[in-house]
């Protein structure tokens, strides 16, 4: 199954809306398609995940990857509208301790962290 993603302009974020299963076909595309928001400058990024039922380990590294490259860059990544079997995952790997995890949307929204040029 294909993996299908939009990105669209967030309240002061970059939403990167995903629908279809993280898996280790798809996950190199959500890397990928999040790499592209780290190279054109984007630093407060929200991934949608309200269309994922499923989630393996791949994809669980890929958000990992991306989470620690965006940090790096002194930005955030975070996760929203997270489905239950994709938040249990998340939940027994821990990486709910270290990536924010919001109910929706508009919750993470409202959680944004404002940066200036140098990513502060």
């Amino acid at each position: 199954m294909d993996l299908l993603m939009s990105v669209r302009p967030g309240q002061g974020c970059t939403v990167l809306e995903v629908r279809g299963e993280l898996d280790m076909a798809t996950s190199p595309q959500l890397r990928e398609a999040l790499q592209r928001l780290v190279d054109s400058g984007d630093r407060q990024v929200v991934v949608d995940l309200a269309a994922v039922g499923f989630m393996d380990s791949s994809g669980l590294g890929a958000l990992v990857v991306m989470f620690k490259a965006l940090r790096d860059a002194g930005g955030r990544l975070c996760l929203a509208a997270v489905q239950p079997a994709v938040r249990s995952v998340l939940t027994v790997t821990s990486v709910d301790r270290v990536i924010d995890v919001y109910d929706s949307v508009p919750a993470a929204e409202a959680d944004v962290r404002p940066t200036d040029a140098a990513g502060r």
